[in-house]
């Protein structure tokens, strides 16, 4: 039975799985996920690199990898099935009803066009108006984006921008047609935290004018903090925890996710708070070739492994008082029986 449009959310993952066929054979980098977004939502993909954060991303939009394909579940999208959706109505989608902005502004900006030039494109294509009213358009969204002086700007290369501007750039690229969700992958990366905090205060603002929902990919918890209502905590193409941000960092329930809160600095304390030591998860995310097998496979890095978790998947469970908050964990903290 279908959710009516009225209660439905946004977008509605469910048990997506995504495979790559490789020389080796065929391995599973995404891992029975599933999530749901709301209007307005902001929610954070949180883990380490190769987690599978920017792959889900990918699958939503159909961008997979040729070698990529999605093996199960569904992309529900306003109730309509992106999975099976033709490669003619995702790149309708792409840019008007869902936009991402990607890690490195400097190498998703054509530098052989200037920047009022590459959102005019996307006017254009979308939204069908003529080169004038898309330069006109194209000076609105720099200002919204706070640029500075956009009407002398909107002919500059992106190479005459500083890296905080070219990525307000993208973000006036990506929200051109006002998408009804925003993807912004690792936006920040490359930007100080004094930039790395107006870039945030941005997307919130403009997200909420737009009544846009916003998936933020990272590997930050103090980047999840400030920007996000919810967070999906994800590691070897698998999610291993999902709840409300201030519940997650109060009450971590997954190791993995404990790690993470504890490599960043003064989270959960005073940030004149002296630090002897920074905590650091040991080990690595292992190669895709183990993914998607039968077991924790976070068990090789976790001080509470036992028997259990080297033979069996772990399976999601609520946390008891907090029905919004799961794990997938054998011996999750904060838990009867947990060691």
């Amino acid at each position: 039975m279908t959710n009516s449009p009225s209660t439905a959310p946004l977008l509605d993952v469910r048990n997506l799985s995504v495979q790559f066929t490789t020389r080796g054979g065929t391995v599973t980098v995404l891992d029975d996920i599933s999530f749901t977004l709301e209007r307005g939502e902001r929610i954070s993909f949180v883990g380490e690199s190769g987690c599978g954060k920017s792959m889900t991303a990918l699958a939503l939009m159909g961008l997979l990898p040729a070698m990529g394909r999605v093996s199960g579940g569904q992309v529900l999208f306003k109730g309509e099935d992106l999975t099976t959706a033709s490669p003619a109505r995702l790149r309708r989608l792409r840019g008007n009803e869902i936009s991402m902005i990607f890690q490195e502004p400097m190498t998703s900006l054509n530098p052989v066009f200037t920047i009022g030039q590459q959102i005019s494109e996307v006017l254009r294509l979308h939204r069908g108006v003529d080169n004038a009213e898309a330069r006109d358009w194209s000076v609105e969204l720099l200002q919204a984006v706070r640029i500075p002086d956009a009407a002398a700007r909107v002919d500059d290369y992106p190479h005459q921008l500083s890296g905080g501007q070219r990525q307000r750039v993208m973000i006036a690229i990506a929200l051109a047609c006002e998408p009804e969700i925003l993807i912004a992958d690792e936006p920040t990366t490359a930007l100080d935290v004094t930039v790395q905090a107006e870039i945030f205060a941005l997307l919130r603002d403009l997200g909420a004018k737009l009544d846009t929902a916003i998936i933020l990919i990272t590997h930050d918890m103090g980047a999840v903090a400030q920007m996000s209502e919810r967070m999906l905590v994800m590691y070897a193409g698998r999610r291993v925890e999902e709840g409300q941000v201030a519940n997650v960092i109060k009450a971590p329930a997954h190791p993995y996710t404990r790690g993470l809160i504890a490599c960043v600095p003064h989270i959960t304390s005073d940030v004149g708070a002296l630090v002897d030591t920074l905590p650091e998860i040991d080990g690595i995310v292992p190669p895709i070739t183990r993914f998607g097998r039968d077991e924790c496979l976070f068990a090789p890095r976790c001080a509470k492994a036992a028997d259990e978790c080297w033979s069996a998947k772990p399976q999601q469970s609520d946390i008891a008082g907090h029905s919004s908050h799961s794990v997938s964990c054998w011996h999750p903290f904060g838990t009867e029986g947990s060691r």
